[in-house]
């Protein structure tokens, strides 16, 4: 019950106030116990639909796994936060239990954000990390989960110090399933209308595994009504084997066609690997950052989502910063373009910008991106809201 009355409280907080009026590093371009729901089934709260086109005629905030900056990534408490803050879409990332379950982790291993070494010592992997694959979805369920952290000599460590304190209060990973409810049921208390925003993650990991994630969420979002361009939703990958695989195999055969977004990593990231001879080989990305391939993508993927500083050439010298180029290109060939993260803590606002308002500005109206991943969506929602008043 605890648990409950937090997201309850934290949902309706901003809308009182309403009715009262991975860590990235800054790169130039030129060098992500189940409580059953009500009796309604999936096909009662159907998502609404939207215009064919319709993202394409205003800029979009994407609630980077959920209101992050306030809340730990990913609870049902940072979820019901976002959609308060009058985001357009809320991200997932999604991994696969031991059972088959889709779950809401940022990685497919559980030790960054829950207690599970505590829990289960002895089932890490001989590199030490606890994947979410080998442990059922009921297990899952058992351990607590709190802000990212990582462990120094022993010490555990907040990776965003200024955040919600580790370990306070009671948050729980939960499936895919439990979250689109979530945003459906708001969506239909609300009478508003916030997409989903899932990234399908490690799927060359998950089907060497012997399990076909792709599939899995293709599946769950046909459940939930989500079925074509005029559902709002984006499925996201940096894999862009599997987006092809998606495209051309899976959504023609389970009668979908979804919107495809290709994330794009800096190959040094190592982020996704193809398999060789049972050997993991790292994909490159390098192909992704020249303008002239924006057509390849567009061939398979309806948007790009760049790592924010690929879309800008920097002369730290002269103080100035400009498009490269990479925004152009993508719109040339009718791709939409939503630039990961934008964070507002201390040492996460590049130098040429005076505060992260103006980093926003700056990305939306004079880079002229479509939309952005955000950890502080409410700001991004103000920078919006601010342009259209004037």
């Amino acid at each position: 019950m605890k648990n409950l009355f937090v997201v309850s409280l934290v949902a309706l907080l901003p809308f009182a106030v309403a009715c009262n009026a991975t860590s990235e590093t800054e790169f130039s371009s030129s060098g992500l116990s189940r409580i059953e729901s009500s009796s309604l089934k999936p096909s009662s709260l159907k998502p609404s639909g939207i215009e064919p086109d319709m993202v394409k005629k205003h800029k979009i905030v994407i609630a980077h796994r959920g209101a992050s900056g306030y809340l730990p990534e990913h609870s049902m408490a940072s979820k019901a936060m976002a959609y308060a803050m009058k985001v357009d879409y809320i991200e997932q990332d999604l991994v696969m239990t031991k059972d088959d379950h889709l779950v809401v982790l940022h990685d497919h291993y559980l030790d960054r954000v829950t207690n599970v070494a505590d829990k289960f010592p002895n089932r890490s992997r001989k590199d030490g990390r606890y994947y979410a694959i080998d442990f059922t979805l009921a297990e899952i369920q058992t351990l607590d989960m709190t802000e990212g952290f990582s462990v120094k000599e022993g010490i555990i460590e907040a990776n965003y110090p200024d955040r919600f304190p580790i370990w306070r209060s009671k948050f729980k990973v939960h499936t895919f399933a439990d979250e689109i409810e979530l945003i459906q049921g708001l969506n239909k208390s609300t009478g508003k209308n916030v997409g989903l925003y899932p990234e399908i993650k490690s799927p060359a990991f998950h089907l060497h595994s012997g399990k076909d994630i792709s599939k899995a969420v293709l599946l769950e979002l046909k459940k939930y009504g989500y079925i074509n361009h005029e559902s709002k939703v984006f499925v996201q990958s940096f894999d862009a084997n599997e987006l092809k695989r998606i495209k051309q195999k899976l959504m023609p055969q389970l009668d979908v066609n979804l919107r495809l977004v290709q994330l794009i990593a800096m190959t040094s990231w190592n982020e996704t690997v193809t398999y060789k001879d049972g050997e993991a080989v790292p994909y490159s990305y390098d192909w992704m950052l020249q303008p002239e391939n924006m057509d390849k993508i567009a061939q398979y993927a309806d948007g790009i989502g760049p790592w924010k500083s690929m879309l800008v050439t920097e002369n730290k010298k002269l103080k100035t910063v400009k498009s490269n180029g990479l925004v152009e290109a993508a719109h040339k060939a009718g791709l939409l373009v939503h630039p990961y993260t934008f964070r507002a803590d201390k040492g996460k606002v590049p130098s040429y910008v005076k505060d992260f308002s103006e980093l926003l500005r700056f990305f939306y109206f004079d880079i002229g991106v479509d939309g952005v991943f955000t950890d502080f969506p409410d700001k991004a929602v103000d920078v919006l809201s601010s342009d259209k008043q004037n």
